[in-house]
């Protein structure tokens, strides 16, 4: 039913799934709650607060701080930044990306056409699906260093596997913020891919970044403010689940990781 999507009115269904995600009317919040957790085998053993109760609303709950310890940062020099399952991993073949198979995508695309782009046309990338029962705050792969950010408008397709496998330049058609760090591998660009339902994304520097949703590229220059933050650190989070797509400029660091392979926040990437 991939078709469907491009009928659904994308953007209104997430403007609403914004609000319902803050109702904070307690039956409706506690019951579609616990649907919720049932529905999707959510393990709330190792959150904060382990009763649907404590929470607010359903986006409280959503996006739930874990309890110490629950997500321990590897000794590594990049470790995985969230919850997921690995979609694609794989070497960036002159600025192409593989989507799914037999789909690409550029690197020029996906970072709308940022004249950056050019640095990352032989590197590494990896692409993680955050699935509605993951956990669904962000954290740094890296020590690094804000240079930019991005705000590139687009659609609201699903990113899931299905979808991948049928929609063209799913990650650069939809809606999505470009993340520029420098880093002690060089300048590394790490993309927050919107999706159907993803009520918003926001970054631990700038707050929420959507809604609204805008029709221009929104440029952000940091360079000259110092926000550095250290691996393993939130760095944003998304309001409803979605992807995370990790370029690298080179290939000296491959990351140990394989095709659908489901990952923690904090495990090593090399």
């Amino acid at each position: 039913m991939v078709w469907l999507q491009y009928l659904l009115p994308q953007h209104l269904l997430s403007k609403l799934m914004f609000r319902f995600a803050r109702i904070e009317n307690t039956w409706l919040k506690n019951t579609f709650t616990h649907w919720f957790v049932k529905s999707y085998k959510v393990d709330l053993s190792e959150a904060n607060r382990e009763q649907v109760e404590d929470y607010t609303h359903f986006n409280d709950f959503f996006t739930r701080s874990l309890k110490p310890n629950a997500r321990p940062v590897a000794d590594s020099a990049i470790i995985c930044p969230v919850d997921g399952a690995v979609s694609q991993v794989g070497v960036i073949n002159n600025t192409q990306i593989l989507q799914a198979k037999g789909r690409d995508y550029s690197v020029e695309q996906l970072l709308g056409n940022d004249p950056r782009s050019a640095e990352f046309s032989d590197g590494f990338f990896t692409t993680i699906y955050l699935s509605p029962k993951d956990y669904h705050r962000i954290h740094m792969p890296y020590d690094g260093k804000l240079i930019s950010m991005d705000y590139i408008p687009g659609d609201l397709f699903s990113v899931n596997q299905q979808t991948a496998q049928k929609v063209d330049n799913l990650f650069a058609r939809n809606e999505r913020v470009v993340c520029y760090f420098e880093t002690e591998f060089g300048l590394c660009a790490f993309v927050l891919v919107g999706a159907i339902f993803v009520g918003s994304m926001q970054t631990v520097w700038h707050g929420q970044i959507n809604p609204p949703y805008k029709k221009q590229v929104q440029h952000f220059d940091y360079q000259d403010q110092n926000i550095t933050l250290k691996k393993g650190e939130e760095m944003g989070r998304f309001n409803m689940g979605s992807t995370i797509i990790m370029l690298s400029p080179n290939q000296d660091n491959p990351f140990n990781l394989s095709e659908l392979e489901v990952v923690q926040m904090g495990q090593a990437l090399i």
